[in-house]
Order: structure tokens, then C-alpha cells, then sequence
């Protein structure tokens, strides 16, 4: 069943109101009718089955039929931070790794990021970025949508990882410890109620410097492998957080 999200403004006590980009989806492309039936989501707390009751120019007006559960979002709280790549390489992570479960996402500029960072195009990158996270959520049939921050320097980086519980630092050149080995512990002593925040950190096309290595330990992140084989920079955060959703039983490991 299609499903849209919605501003929680949008939600009413019966109604729902969509819009925009939305509303001319399910007019234009789905060719909805009175009578059809969606998933309306606003992405906090309120998730609902709906009836479509009007379609205007602009806008399908919608009757709430019964609330539901909000219950497809991983309860390790996943977010990807992952220095920019060349190309269109960060919408694939940003959509592969919003269907995988990934709460947000953290671009980042390191030592070796290739792609010259423009300031002023910022807002239309992200727009873009935020967008695909919404289609891909949706696709998916994701409670929320992604968060996709601006892109952070280094420093900036290296500071934001105290606010969460594990960093997991991927390193090509880590031979030691390998990503399930360093998650595996950490998961199985968490309490099944509680959730958790992850962080796993990806570099560019070149990797990482051992300097940043260091740094990033130093600042509380653990250095893991991903395996014997080197994986791309857009495959990586992939499947670390598949890794790391299959340890915690999300996909039938526990």
C-alpha cells in the first residue's frame, strides 16, 4: 500500500491534508480516486490508514479509517557518517542504507575527500539529499525519515562522537579487530528494551590517513575491518549497518 509523510501540522483529529509534490503523486502518477486507500505518516508519532475523500488542484484530502503502530523502525538508532564522495555515490548510501534503517545520515570532509566542497550550493544538495531520504523511507515503509545534516568538517566530526553509545571507525588497513567482533558484545549486553546509537564512519575513495586513524580513536571511536576484502566507499556503510542490524536480531540474527 503506498505511503506518504506528512508535517505533523497536517495531521488532524479525522483528516489529513497532503500536498505538494505528494498530493500530485497520487493524483498524477497513482491516478487515485475517492475511495482509495494510503498510509499517511508523520514521522514522530502518528501513523494512520486513510481514505482519499477529496483530490483538488494541489491537494488530497483524506479521512483518518484507524491509527497504527508504528512499529518498522530498529531499535540501534543508525547513523551513517560518510565523507563525501565523488559523484552521485552519497544518494546511493543515503538511499541503500534508509531502506536498510539508518536514522541519519553525517557527511563529512576529511583529509582525502576528493570532491570540491561548494558552501553556497549546500541548501540544493541537501534538498536533494533529503528528498531521496523521504522516497526511499517511504519505499521502504519507514515510521520516520532519515535526518541528513549538513556536512560537518573534521573537527566538527571527530567532536559529535561523545553523543553516541559506539563509533565504529572503518579502516581498510585495520588487520585486528573486524566490525562484528567489536559490535557483537556491546549488543548482546544491551538490555532488549533499549535502544541504542551507533555511529559508523566511512571515508572517501581514498580512505582514511593513519593520522585520522589515530585521531579518530583518540576522540572514542573504535577501528574495525569490514572483512579481507576492500569494499568501496558508497558499499562500506552498507554493510556495516546491515552488520550491525543483523547482530542486534533486526534481521533474524538473535
Amino acid at each position: 500500500m503506498q505511503r506518504y509523510f506528512v508535517a505533523p501540522e497536517q495531521f488532524g483529529t479525522d483528516q489529513v491534508s497532503i500536498g505538494g509534490e505528494d498530493a500530485r503523486h497520487i493524483a498524477k502518477v497513482m491516478r487515485g480516486k475517492a475511495g482509495d486507500k494510503l498510509i499517511v505518516s508523520d514521522g514522530v508519532s502518528r501513523e494512520a490508514l486513510v481514505e482519499i475523500a477529496l483530490i483538488e488542484i494541489g491537494e488530497v484530502v483524506v479521512n483518518i479509517l484507524e491509527p497504527l503502530e508504528m512499529t518498522h523502525e530498529p531499535r540501534i538508532k543508525i547513523t551513517v557518517a560518510q565523507s563525501l564522495p565523488k559523484g552521485d555515490k552519497l544518494e546511493t548510501v543515503i538511499q541503500k542504507c534508509t531502506e536498510i534503517g539508518a536514522v541519519a545520515f553525517a557527511p563529512f570532509l576529511s583529509e582525502r575527500t576528493i570532491v570540491q566542497y561548494d558552501e553556497r550550493k549546500e541548501s540544493k544538495r541537501l534538498e536533494r539529499w533529503r528528498k531521496i531520504t523521504k522516497e526511499a523511507a517511504e519505499q521502504a515503509h519507514r515510521n520516520i525519515v532519515p535526518a541528513v545534516l549538513s556536512p560537518l568538517s573534521w573537527k566538527q566530526l571527530l567532536q559529535s562522537f561523545s553523543g553516541y553509545d559506539a563509533v565504529y571507525f572503518c579502516y581498510e588497513k585495520e588487520e585486528g579487530l573486524q566490525l562484528r567482533s567489536a559490535a557483537a558484545p556491546w549488543l548482546s549486553a544491551l538490555p532488549p528494551e533499549s535502544a541504542g546509537k551507533v555511529m559508523i564512519v566511512v571515508g572517501p575513495e581514498g580512505g582514511f590517513s593513519p593520522e585520522e586513524c589515530r585521531a579518530a580513536e583518540e576522540a572514542g571511536a573504535v577501528s574495525v575491518g569490514l572483512g579481507s576484502r576492500i569494499l568501496r566507499c558508497e558499499t562500506a556503510g552498507m554493510v556495516a549497518a546491515a552488520c550491525i542490524l543483523y547482530e542486534s536480531g533486526e534481521m533474524g540474527g538473535a
